[in-house]
């Protein structure tokens, strides 16, 4: 299966020491089967980098790569949106450490114009039936996140495609 990730570099081998915490699925190497999606998420990680002051000659790439996967790993996969979805997202985004013991984790991508919904499920006004049935109404990209070393021998690098304004 071919697999994409949005990216202001290019990624050869992912190195889970440089990512990020308090992501949908914790702290990983997120990809996507959507090339239009990781689009989006390195259109996301330029916008940070400008406003964090940094230079506007940034580079935008999409980092291609095939995956093979091992049925000895943990995988969790979330088909859709569910209460259990919501749940595992919100406690991952609360969270500075990886608070699974999953190798890998797949399913939507809760992006950020969803958050609408989501903020107001966190502040109590909307019950879990009422988000998940809002969140249905939105066209999920999915994405698939490797937390383990063991996970990312799963990916074969392919190439690298520069995405241009």
């Amino acid at each position: 299966m071919k697999l994409y990730h949005g990216s202001t570099f290019i990624v050869k081998k992912p190195n889970l020491e440089l990512l990020k915490n308090k992501t949908d699925f914790g702290k990983g190497f997120y990809t996507t089967t959507n090339i239009e999606q990781a689009k989006k998420w390195v259109e996301i990680k330029k916008k940070r980098l400008l406003d964090q002051g940094h230079l506007p000659n940034i580079e935008k790439y999409i980092n291609v790569y095939e995956y093979t996967e091992n049925e000895n790993l943990n995988i969790l996969d979330f088909k859709e949106a569910t209460e259990e979805w919501l749940k595992f997202v919100f406690m991952n985004r609360l969270s500075n450490e990886l608070v699974h013991e999953y190798d890998i984790v797949k399913g939507p991508v809760a992006n950020d114009n969803l958050y609408r919904v989501l903020l107001r499920y966190e502040d109590g006004v909307y019950t879990i039936e009422e988000t998940i049935r809002r969140l249905k109404t939105y066209l999920l990209a999915d994405q698939i996140s490797f937390h383990t070393k063991n996970a990312l021998n799963c990916l074969k690098y392919i190439e690298t495609i520069k995405v241009e304004d």
